[in-house]
């Protein structure tokens, strides 16, 4: 199964930024929309930010938008996310993951698949 593979995660104090990469080494999700999800520890898998095949119909959960950007590359076949002013609740592993759909408004976990190992976001307060 093709995984996606995540990375740029770290620890910073509160007020920081974060740029997250989520690489599809198969092109595999060139024609998919993507999204990025996170695990806060002892928590469900919660929807973060999407986006569509083409980089368009972006869409995020309501506590990011204004302070994160997803964005893509599908020349470089990956996914970012651009996480600024960041918060301690913001504290996480963070997954991206591919829809079979190329353009999507899911917030649903199991929509989307491929997921990769995580990467773990700090913030410090």
């Amino acid at each position: 199964q093709v995984r996606l593979v995540e990375s740029g995660g770290g620890l910073v104090q509160a007020g920081g930024s974060l740029r997250l990469s989520c690489v599809d080494s198969r092109r595999t999700f060139t024609n998919n929309a993507v999204a990025w999800f996170r695990r806060p520890q002892g928590k469900e898998r919660e929807f973060v930010a999407g986006i569509g095949w083409n980089g368009g119909n972006r869409y995020y959960e309501a506590s990011v938008e204004g302070r994160f950007t997803i964005s893509r590359d599908n020349t470089r076949n990956t996914v970012y996310l651009q996480m600024n002013n960041l918060q301690p609740e913001d504290t996480a592993v963070y997954y991206c993951g591919k829809s079979r759909r190329a353009i999507s408004s899911s917030r649903l976990e199991s929509d989307f698949g491929s997921w990769g190992q995580g990467t773990q976001v700090t913030i410090s307060s």
